[in-house]
């Protein structure tokens, strides 16, 4: 048994009280799923109690957790904004796809931050931005370290904020190194949900990640450190299973690496009762002065992410709208306003947290996204039946979407810096991803160098909902075989995705349209362009 984490004085724990049960570590557990009712059934993208799920889907008691959580619901993270603080500096792991920087405003990627804050600095920041944005409903801690490698500011932080600002959620994400031994503390500050990044089951492959950790007083490395990080991570996930805690798990795949092995992390970590598990595409540009980005190690393409999405349904429930967020973003997924709060201008506000227009303004994002809700279901009825009167209903395609925000498509195309992209058929309107852009429209003017990337980076796509095109990408598009549609401006995205698919649908069908297979796409992750950082 290891000794307990130099990050911690808390003694190792040797036994741990489950649901109903005393087990010693690394004895198996027989999980029952986070307060009874969460389990995945329905086959691709539904699930009983995840990502997609709505309040039909599972017990009150989480969904009170989860509805205005735009990281653990996909429908929530079109109308609710979250944030993270950089109070964590310190990591006890080095991973080969990390690379933690400071003043680096043109990136945007974990472990990236323009300032690292006190817990004073921090609250007083959640405070001043919850103050001017109401919908930010979620404070994670998510480094530029690891969180639990800096137990007391991580604490500290929490506590304060739990003080001045109760209706905000707090979460925090972990490597699980130091995790079991501080379970007891995120239970303490009612975190309800905590992010764990496990990349592996089998240390042979952790061997190839993770060159280090700091464990024990000591450095290890090799097969002997992933092993010890994974045995800490099974057992901070049960652990927390076991108390309630709703659990994330976040995977960078890795091309050749743990590709086909995250398959079975994800069978792992369902036994151990994780909530969600977001398969992320590992960021290797060389730019971002990465071990993998050195050494030639490529990303996956967009289809090679969604294979192994695809092939984990039926097990941990999927998120899919992840942005691989800085570890000071502010705002949507998405977006980042992170450059409006910054230390000096905050200094110089006087804030006063009201909560009751918190609350009002929130009631009205409810009735928003009641009505997207409805919209869709709506469009989903008309879907299924026309579906039967069509000889091509086992159709599913790809359409990426150009929204602000808010669940619509009102988005110019030439403003887009990323794209939503929802699969589709006859029985369901699917998010499976994002796709950043260069941005087309510079200083008012399109940038026809910028089209081909553009085009790369939706390829797979049979459409391109906006709510504004010109004409040279609406030609340059609809060359590539991606048909650009601005018909469907405002609309919620959902029941604008289906009414394209209908129509293409009856295209199909009556022989005026060929359907043809679309190729592979190019994800492009980590950097803004200087374009973007300048709009």
């Amino acid at each position: 048994m290891q000794s307990a984490s130099p990050a911690s004085s808390t003694p190792p724990a040797v036994a741990f009280v489950g649901i109903g049960q005393i087990k010693r570590l690394g004895d198996p557990l027989d999980i029952p799923a986070p307060s009874g009712g969460c389990s995945t059934e329905g086959g691709e993208g539904k699930a009983s109690c995840g990502s997609s799920g709505g309040p039909e889907d599972m017990p009150p008691e989480i969904w009170e957790k989860v509805k205005n959580h735009p990281c653990y619901s996909e429908e929530a993270h079109h109308h609710y904004a979250r944030m993270h603080v950089a109070v964590a500096p310190a990591c006890n792991i080095q991973c080969n796809y990390c690379n933690r920087k400071y003043d680096c405003s043109n990136e945007s990627r974990p472990g990236v931050v323009s300032q690292k804050l006190t817990p004073e600095q921090a609250v007083k920041k959640v405070v001043t931005v919850a103050s001017e944005i109401p919908q930010m409903t979620v404070l994670g801690i998510a480094g530029p370290g690891d969180s639990l490698a800096n137990p007391k500011k991580t604490f500290d932080t929490f506590r304060m904020l739990q003080e001045q600002a109760p209706d905000i959620k707090l979460c925090l994400s972990t490597n699980g190194l130091a995790l079991p031994d501080l379970v007891d503390e995120i239970c303490r500050y009612n975190i309800d949900h905590v992010t764990i990044t496990i990349n592996m089951v089998d240390p042979e492959v952790g061997a190839k990640i993770y060159p280090w950790i700091f464990w024990d007083h000591r450095r290890i490395t090799g097969i002997e450190a992933a092993r010890i990080l994974h045995e800490r991570q099974m057992l901070g996930l049960e652990m927390l299973t076991a108390r309630g805690v709703l659990t994330k798990i976040n995977s960078v795949l890795i091309p050749g690496v743990n590709d086909q092995h995250l398959i079975e992390v994800n069978r792992e970590v369902k036994k151990r009762g994780a909530f969600l598990h977001n398969i992320m595409p590992l960021i290797s540009e060389a730019e971002h002065g990465t071990v993998f980005g050195l050494t030639g190690q490529r990303g996956p393409t967009a289809q090679e992410l969604k294979a192994v999405q695809d092939a984990c349904a039926g097990g941990a429930n999927l998120m899919r709208h992840c942005r691989q967020c800085r570890a000071d973003a502010v705002g949507l997924l998405g977006e980042d306003r992170s450059e409006e709060f910054t230390q000096d201008k905050i200094d110089q506000m006087e804030v006063v947290y009201d909560l009751d227009r918190r609350r009002s303004y929130q009631e009205q994002v409810e009735i928003e996204r009641q009505a997207q809700h409805q919209a869709k279901q709506m469009a989903l009825q008309m879907a299924l039946a026309g579906a039967s009167a069509l000889p091509v209903d086992d159709l599913k395609l790809l359409v990426a979407v150009a929204t602000q925000g808010g669940g619509r498509v009102n988005e110019h195309f030439g403003h887009v810096t990323e794209f939503q992209i929802y699969e589709v058929s006859a029985q369901q309107t699917l998010f499976v991803g994002h796709r950043r852009v260069d941005l087309y429209c510079q200083g008012g003017y399109g940038d026809d160098e910028q089209l081909p990337s553009v085009v790369r980076a939706i390829n797979d796509c049979h459409a391109v909902l906006v709510s504004k095109i010109g004409a040279c990408p609406r030609d340059e598009l609809s060359a590539a075989g991606i048909e650009p549609v601005d018909a469907y401006a405002g609309e919620f995205i959902e029941k604008a995705v289906l009414g394209w698919f209908n129509d293409y649908r009856s295209r199909v069908a009556s022989g005026a349209l060929v359907h043809q297979h679309r190729g592979d796409a190019q994800i492009r992750q980590g950097a803004f362009t200087g374009a973007q950082q300048a709009a």
